[in-house]
């Protein structure tokens, strides 16, 4: 169904549905017009193919030639070799921090100063692994990018496919980059006079891992400790294997190719092979490279159950086919959104991160496991994810109708954490299931205080159940997330702690709210917590009279009694008793959490209006704008749409502090590398507010005088 701005004039909105309303949206001629084109490379971000599960990141050559950006998988992860500090050789060795919690002594997963380098290393492992890098080779040549001209790229967002030019020593060359949907195979076309000479090839490099940096953005790995890892070469006709051995770690490259050619490697002092296409008459090269797990006793199985890592595909013309078959099925399924129609350059620049916000999204957060802050592009926080980001990153495809994808992870990463949950929650003296913050696939969240003490994650299950039940009210539904809903409330309500001098169950502390900014003992009843903490028992609840159960009158207790949002001179504060709250620049500058309890969540009891539009304006006044980042313009977006106000929410989506490149990955700034996709997710997040409402706001929410057509949008909470 099309509809158009719900705030346009009667007669103009009735004249626009007459004409729009037999029309469907033209998806590839919109999606197309936003395909990325470039005449060099970016030194930040490369353009990419991949599936969700696995990402190859590309040069102006569209391989890795000259800029090792990096090919990274959902499965693919190392771990160092552990610590040989005598009593700290092993994670059973790490004791943590007891902190006094409500008259009683809590152990949390933080860093111990006596155990440092236990902490240390299970902070940094396991790390998501750099698979290699792939490039063309100019033999014997020292060549750079700036020995190339006439160049020029350009990404097919609807086949999935990069297209690279150049012209070189007088030649022209042709590349064409592209990955199977279903394996971590990247495929390879080079189109050369250079290739019948012998004068043009492709090499395969590998790097080491280490937990040295946080952050690796853009590149991951090092190449130049080549005495720590190994690796070997076998070769069968036109398919050769490579193994690469790293710790405990090891996969293997199987690459095929369609020409006589030799391989070689590696070159001394490198883990560098060479493919080297035989002067014959053929002027193309055509190619594949499956990455895929190599079990070994003693390795840590971090792959996805579901078979990824394991796959092989060695067939170009069915990975062409089929990848230009699923990024058209992604591009016409669930819903969309034109706003092409308008003349304003800010719709067209809103439309353009729309576009390249959902290419990129599934190139690196649709896989098996949650994805981390940077997805497959590089490596933030050593390439862990984040539990509290959960539906930051993945609950927009549940608004934009991508079921398939949001399934792959959701509900099963929850149903996989929930032993390791309930195990953390037991040994704190709670009940139920407390979710980690900084995870690996395998459940366990890396020690630090933030990362022990932060709380918001705990009701994201409950949304995203409900916004399954929407889509699919039956049993089954209610079935798959009937244990998780039922644990994760069941530690909320142990959680929350009754306070016998004012009457109300208190959260916290010690805990760090939205914003992780404020003194985690002082931190009591932070407001967006409190809220949140409201709707997650309030959608439990439902569930239970879903299935005809009945409601453990603790959780209806702990949901009358929660304590008020905080308010100081009628507005919300981040959490009860903060002091100086709008005139300290240490609370100015991070989340505006106070906004999402009418914005991103729906309003719940005790939400005040009034006191919401005086804290709105006192944010307008006071925040620091230009230390925001990533999702913060999104959830701003969110409260101005309730609030009645497109024009500011639409400006906030398109604010100066916001910034997408030109391959539309969102800019991570000077606190968090490029690219930082919550930005994305949380953008997607928005426009489905604007495109779809709310419960007793549904429609669309666009600025008066927009064009807009909108297609499979439902309402939010």
């Amino acid at each position: 169904m099309i509809k158009t701005s719900s705030y346009l004039p009667g007669g103009l909105l009735l004249l626009l549905h007459l004409l729009l309303v037999d029309a469907a949206i033209d998806r590839q001629t919109i999606v197309r017009s936003f395909n990325p084109c470039r005449t060099a490379s970016s030194n930040s971000t490369p353009l990419q193919v991949g599936n969700g599960n696995f990402a190859f990141g590309a040069d102006i050559t569209g391989l890795q030639t000259f800029l090792p950006y990096n090919i990274l998988s959902t499965w693919g992860w190392h771990n160092s070799s552990l610590p040989t500090t005598p009593e700290q050789t092993s994670p059973a060795d790490f004791t943590g921090l007891d902190w006094w919690t409500h008259g009683r002594i809590v152990n949390y997963d933080q860093p111990n100063p006596a155990e440092n380098d236990i902490s240390n290393w299970m902070i940094g492992n396991p790390q998501r692994m750099n698979l290699g890098r792939i490039g063309l080779s100019f033999g014997d040549h020292d060549v750079s990018e700036s020995n190339l001209s006439s160049k020029i790229q350009h990404l097919d967002l609807y086949t999935g496919t990069i297209v690279s030019k150049f012209t070189y020593n007088g030649s022209k060359v042709e590349v064409q980059t592209f990955a199977d949907p279903d394996s971590t195979t990247v495929a390879i076309e080079v189109n050369s006079a250079l290739i019948s000479t012998g004068q043009l090839g492709v090499f395969f490099d590998y790097p080491y891992m280490t937990y040295t940096n946080k952050f690796e953005a853009p590149f991951v790995g090092v190449f130049n400790a080549t005495t720590n890892h190994t690796t070997s070469l076998q070769q069968n006709g036109r398919q050769a294997q490579i193994q690469h051995d790293l710790d405990s770690t090891s996969y293997l490259t199987t690459i095929s190719w369609d020409l006589n050619a030799t391989i070689s490697g590696p070159i001394p002092s490198t883990h560098r092979y060479t493919l080297q296409p035989l002067a014959e008459s053929s002027n193309t090269l055509s190619l594949t490279a499956s990455y895929h797990f190599n079990p070994s006793p003693d390795a840590i199985p971090y792959y996805s159950p579901q078979g990824q890592g394991t796959q092989i595909n060695t067939n170009i013309a069915s990975i062409r086919d089929a990848s230009s078959a699923w990024w058209e099925a992604f591009w016409n399924t669930g819903a969309f959104v034109s706003i092409s129609r308008n003349s304003s350059g800010n719709a067209t620049e809103l439309q353009r991160r729309i576009i390249l916000s959902q290419y990129l999204l599934a190139v690196n957060e649709a896989g098996f496991d949650p994805p981390q802050e940077s997805g497959l592009a590089n490596n933030g926080w050593y390439g862990k994810f984040h539990a509290e980001m959960f539906l930051w990153h993945l609950g927009h495809w549940a608004r934009w109708g991508k079921w398939s994808l949001l399934s792959r992870a959701i509900p099963g990463v929850y149903s996989r954490f929930l032993p390791s949950s309930i195990q953390r929650a037991e040994l704190q003296g709670y009940a139920g299931a407390r979710w980690g913050k900084e995870s690996d696939p395998t459940g366990r969240s890396a020690p630090g205080e933030i990362n022990s003490l932060l709380i918001w994650q705990q009701p994201h299950p409950m949304v995203f159940a409900e916004y399954e039940y929407r889509a699919f009210p039956s049993a089954s539904t209610l079935q798959k997330w009937d244990a998780i809903l039922s644990e994760a409330a069941d530690f909320m309500v142990s959680y929350a702690f009754w306070n016998d001098s004012t009457g109300v169950y208190d959260l916290g502390p010690p805990m760090y709210p939205v914003s992780e900014n404020t003194d985690p003992n002082a931190t009591r009843n932070p407001t967006f917590e409190l809220a949140y903490w409201r709707l997650g028992l309030s959608i439990a609840s439902d569930w239970q009279r879903r299935q005809e159960k009945q409601v453990p009158a603790q959780w209806t207790h702990v949901a009358e009694n929660l304590a008020p949002l905080p308010v100081q001179n009628d507005s919300y504060v981040i959490y009860e008793g903060i002091d100086g709250m709008w005139n300290n620049e240490t609370y100015d500058e991070d989340h505006p959490s106070m906004l999402g309890v009418y914005g991103w969540l729906p309003p719940t009891a005790g939400l005040n209006l009034t006191v919401m539009q005086n804290t709105r304006d006192l944010v307008y006044e006071t925040w620091n704008f230009t230390y925001s980042y990533g999702w913060d313009f999104p959830f701003l977006a969110m409260n101005a749409a309730r609030l009645g106000d497109a024009d500011q929410a639409t400006k906030f989506l398109l604010d100066d502090n916001f910034q997408f490149d030109d391959a539309g990955y969102p800019i991570g700034g000077s606190r968090v590398p490029t690219p930082y996709f919550p930005g994305s997710a949380s953008l997607l997040w928005a426009v489905a507010m604007l495109a779809g409402g709310w419960d007793g706001a549904e429609g669309s929410h666009w600025p008066r005088g927009w064009q807009v057509e909108v297609e499979g949008f439902a309402p939010a909470l």
